[in-house]
């Protein structure tokens, strides 16, 4: 695999997506990313975009849409309310400097390739409606930055269409993002086996974007391997906006943060051997070949005569077959532990 400079194996790269959760105001978009940083996110990540460079007047709001915001009026004049002109990019992408956290935006027209590659981005984020936009991703991958491709609504076939675009711009620094695209997604949907799928299909670092309610399918993803982690976030789900509802609030992101962290932690090397912690625990838990009745001078041991108790301090149990038959040098209490010593 390629280096992807942000990416490291024992960390799980967590970007809070917040999307067109500013609904249009910059001054929330700066709240979101300091609630990105404060809840320890590594990235925060907006989309740039301009309305009518993103759909036309015919395109209609997705049913989610129809529900968080409503009937009146079609994608277009929605995506208008929502839009954040691109002459913020450099006062967020210096708060996010400040901040200490990575900005990421995902670029839904074609200009915004060119506008995010002078700024510098240390990847592309692509939405999964853009996964089957071949010559969009063409022109992406030319720009030979990180590419962070989320996959809903797409076949193991498109998927292969899509990664062959982005390499044969000689192009090997991809990430696959496992996504259901429904707001919010259900629990039965998500397939997050489909994750390792795309992991042994291209041999790429893979992740998901998740988009159930709570916390659970990230945590799991993060367990079963995930590099990438993005999740939707917002101040307050009960804002307007078509995203809100779907959203984590700030302590909820924090949560989220912290759990992820913790299964890391807990995934450990994968060397099977006792943790220090246990090693004296082994005496205690562990059993130990005993006298199971008192046994005199010159006796030849038999099954009858040994049974197996706590503490693990004497000959561990594996040896049993090894004792039978064998004299014994001195007289042995019940509940004596055996040792090699009382042997003849």
């Amino acid at each position: 695999m390629e280096t992807i400079e942000f990416l490291r194996s024992d960390h799980t790269f967590v970007i809070a997506e917040a999307g067109v959760n500013h609904n249009g105001d910059v001054s929330l978009a700066h709240n979101l990313i300091d609630a990105a940083a404060d809840a320890g996110a590594d990235a925060v990540k907006f989309q740039t975009w301009r309305a009518e460079g993103l759909a036309t007047a015919e395109a209609p709001k997705a049913e989610y849409q129809l529900l968080t915001t409503g009937s009146k009026g079609n994608q277009l004049d929605m995506l208008r309310k929502l839009e954040l002109p691109k002459k913020y990019l450099p006062e967020l992408i210096n708060h996010c400097e400040e901040r200490d956290i990575s900005f990421l935006s995902t670029p839904h027209d074609w200009e915004a390739i060119d506008i995010l590659d002078q700024f510098n981005v240390i990847a592309y984020k692509v939405g999964s409606g853009d996964m089957t936009n071949l010559p969009f991703l063409r022109k992406m991958a030319q720009k030979m930055r990180p590419i962070i491709l989320s996959t809903g609504m797409a076949d193991l076939g498109e998927v292969e269409e899509a990664v062959d675009t982005v390499r044969s711009m000689g192009n090997e620094r991809l990430i696959l993002l496992h996504a259901v695209t429904s707001y919010p997604a259900r629990f039965e949907d998500v397939n997050l086996r489909a994750m390792l799928t795309l992991e042994q299909a291209f041999r790429v670092p893979v992740g998901y974007s998740d988009h159930t309610p709570g916390l659970e399918a990230s945590l799991a993803a993060v367990a079963m391997g995930a590099r990438v982690i993005e999740k939707h976030f917002t101040l307050d789900r009960s804002m307007p906006g078509p995203d809100h509802t779907s959203s984590l609030e700030p302590p909820e992101l924090k949560s989220l943060m912290q759990g992820i962290r913790l299964v890391e932690t807990a995934l450990g090397n994968g060397i099977k051997k006792p943790a220090q912690v246990e090693e004296d625990i082994k005496v205690v838990a562990r059993k130990s070949i005993v006298a199971a009745a008192d046994i005199p001078a010159g006796a030849v041991l038999t099954e009858d005569m040994l049974t197996t108790k706590r503490p693990g301090s004497g000959i561990v149990p594996k040896h049993w077959e090894s004792l039978i038959g064998r004299q014994v040098a001195v007289d042995i209490s019940q509940d004596d532990l055996i040792q090699w010593v009382h042997l003849s």
